[in-house]
């Protein structure tokens, strides 16, 4: 029998049910192998910090709470589970139609956002505010990715028009438009301060361009189908990077001692040298591979279509530190974080997992809608959702 999974999962709108007088808010224990056990917070008055009073029912009990915090124990039958839930600082749902699914989304630790939505907007905006400070139009169709340069000032996208842009964020113009893939673009990647970058495709590859003459210096076509993220890592000296005849562009860039992983349709990951070009391994996964990211120079993680997360180690690709399933939806993105990760999934939660590979924290917001992307600021935690809003969370209550 597979081990059991267990989570608690507390009511999206927690923190605004509680602050009223006897408020209430239920919460769930569940376990991928036994009945789930359904319980209530209620609010007791105010503690002398003029914080909530928490009680709860069936099995749980309240650790702490605060304004936009709370942590919570299941001690019944058959298992005992805490977590912590944090609730959104702010949730931003003037920057784009509320309703329409915001795609893509990334911010700068200067206080930028860019994201994008199903109408096909393109939206910078500051992550103080909310804000919008441009409309960027140049895209047809929906934007999949759009990511920010180191610089800050510049930014990438692309989308179902199979184009990638490189904007001025000062100017909102496009300065360059990049062009060859033949589907939609989902995802990209930025070498160094941004002279070459990378892209994956559903046209089933993966290029490396050189932004100054707007052309494709390589193209991996042998990945075996459509590619739905992708991410760039520097392994430690003792990986092998791979040897070949291939000899790079002169227009190459800083792609030496860089690893290139591929999250693949066609259930697998799919790990490339980026001087060498040479394919270092493919991973079979459970299904479909949405995401992957790096966690260190010697591990990456990766999401597939039916919840299963895979923490690899570089060095021994074939055996898994750890292989779960989440009860949760397709997992849809991932951010290295701390000494784990954040997971965002298509049930509507956030979760982190530590450098143990425990789950012990859940952000909170989204009602059961499908969380896209999540990114950070150093500060601030970002997720962009189904329903149209951005949701901003505070680390420091955390302490991550």
């Amino acid at each position: 029998m597979a081990a059991s999974i267990e989570r608690l999962i507390l009511q999206s709108d927690w923190h605004q049910s509680l602050r009223e007088t006897d408020g209430r808010a239920w919460v769930t224990f569940k376990s991928s192998v036994h009945t789930s056990i359904h319980g209530e917070l209620q609010t007791h008055g105010l503690s002398n910090e003029g914080l909530p009073y928490v009680v709860a029912s069936e099995g749980f009990t309240v650790q702490d709470v605060t304004q936009r915090k709370i942590g919570l124990t299941y001690s019944g039958e058959p298992a005992i589970c805490t977590r912590q839930f944090l609730a959104p600082v702010v949730a931003f749902s003037t920057i784009h139609t509320i309703g329409k699914n915001v795609y893509a989304l990334d911010v700068t630790s200067g206080g930028l956002g860019v994201s994008s939505d199903s109408e096909g907007k393109l939206k910078v905006w500051e992550t103080s505010t909310g804000e919008v400070r441009r409309n960027l139009e140049g895209h047809v169709f929906d934007i999949y990715t759009c990511r920010f340069f180191p610089s800050g000032i510049v930014m990438l996208t692309g989308g179902g028009d199979m184009q990638l842009k490189i904007w001025s964020v000062e100017t909102g113009q496009c300065a360059a438009t990049l062009k060859e893939h033949r589907s939609a673009i989902l995802d990209t990647a930025i070498i160094d301060r941004g002279r070459n970058v990378l892209s994956c495709s559903r046209d089933g590859t993966a290029k490396l361009w050189d932004c100054g003459e707007q052309k494709c210096l390589y193209s991996f076509d042998e990945c075996g189908g459509d590619l739905n993220s992708c991410a760039l890592g520097i392994p430690e000296n003792s990986i092998s990077l791979g040897q070949s005849d291939y000899i790079p562009n002169e227009r190459e860039i800083l792609t030496d001692g860089k690893m290139l992983l591929l999250a693949c349709e066609n259930k697998t990951l799919q790990g490339y040298g980026l001087q060498s070009k040479s394919k270092i391994f493919e991973l079979p996964c459970h299904d479909a591979v949405n995401c992957c990211c790096f966690l260190s120079s010697t591990t990456a993680v990766c999401g597939t279509q039916d919840g299963h997360l895979t923490v690899v180690d570089l060095r021994n690709i074939r055996v898994p530190l750890k292989e779960w399933r989440e009860s949760r939806g397709p997992i849809l993105s991932l951010l290295a974080h701390g000494q784990g990760f954040f997971a965002s999934t298509g049930d509507g939660s956030c979760f982190h997992v530590n450098g143990q590979n425990e789950t012990v924290l859940e952000l909170t917001g989204s009602d059961c809608d499908p969380l896209y992307k999540v990114a950070s600021d150093g500060t601030h935690i970002y997720t962009c959702c189904r329903d149209g809003q951005i949701r901003k969370y505070g680390l420091n209550i955390v302490g991550l």
